[in-house]
């Protein structure tokens, strides 16, 4: 009998549908019956990791925006006189390891206390450009450094935390290193760039940055007062984390990080706690 080569080809496609659909049938299933992991497992699972500090303890005379006055610390209630100690701290909302919010520079946006929660968990980048800074202080993040990290690892994750390494946070809490000014009093750190702020924020859509400095714009900007860099992160209504510390004991990628910050009614910035969770 002479096979009919049509009737083959439709007997073979119709088997190759049957096989696809109960493959994705089957993957089907198999996604339904995956059990979501519990809180507590995930607390675990946590838990097996490094944690990571990547927050300055602050005190007077640490380095600091060079507008503001110096953090003053009074005794309230001493353990001698009352049996327990009560300080007042008094010092500006940019102090230490700090957050700033968009109405820090743009009256009407957010303030601190309406970051949401969900903001504060975040997936970790790290840029690394320290050995550039080690060469040249005046470094600034460019988009070929970005482009090399996502050659590496992807592209950066939509909503991640966006951190710079320069490894600066190695000079503190040496405010004359930290704002390294020559002879005529121009300071010469590193900062970010403007390509690279765009491109993150609008194109990769993240939900926050962070770095080492005091500034996000860099020293030869701030020396004449220039902040154009920070506006524009904060313009876009998301909030950034400035003086980090222990970005040298992170990944590149792969990590989490915890925002934590107190929740002052209106405030235009405050003191900050960042955390890494860091792979085993």
């Amino acid at each position: 009998m002479r096979r009919d080569p049509l009737a083959a080809a439709r007997i073979f496609i119709a088997t190759s549908a049957l096989a696809i659909a109960a493959a994705a049938l089957g993957y089907l299933a198999a996604g339904f019956g995956r059990k979501e992991p519990s809180l507590d497992q995930i607390y675990l699972t946590l838990h097996a990791k490094r944690f990571v500090d990547l927050t300055h303890a602050f005190e007077p005379g640490i380095p600091h925006w060079k507008g503001f006055d110096n953090e003053k610390i009074k005794t309230l209630y001493s353990y001698e006189k009352a049996g327990f100690l009560a300080e007042e701290f008094t010092h500006p909302g940019q102090w230490g390891t700090h957050v700033d919010p968009p109405a820090h520079f743009v009256k009407g946006l957010r303030t601190v206390d309406q970051i949401r929660p969900d903001e504060l968990i975040l997936r970790l980048v790290v840029l690394d450009v320290h050995d550039q800074v080690a060469a040249n202080p005046d470094y600034v993040v460019t988009l070929a450094d970005v482009k090399q990290w996502e050659s590496r690892h992807g592209p950066v994750p939509e909503g991640a935390f966006v951190a710079l390494r320069t490894d600066w946070s190695k000079r503190w809490p040496d405010d004359a290193a930290i704002q390294n000014r020559d002879s005529q009093g121009v300071a010469h750190y590193p900062g970010w760039s403007k390509d690279v702020l765009v491109y993150l924020y609008e194109t990769r859509r993240i939900t926050a940055s962070g770095h080492e400095t005091t500034d996000t714009d860099p020293g030869r900007a701030t020396t004449r007062d220039d902040y154009s860099l920070e506006s524009y992160i904060l313009g876009t209504n998301h909030y950034q984390i400035e003086l980090l510390d222990h970005l040298d004991l992170v990944p590149e990628a792969g990590a989490l990080v915890f925002v934590s910050f107190p929740k002052p009614k209106n405030g235009s910035g405050f003191p900050a706690r960042v955390v890494a969770i860091v792979p085993s």
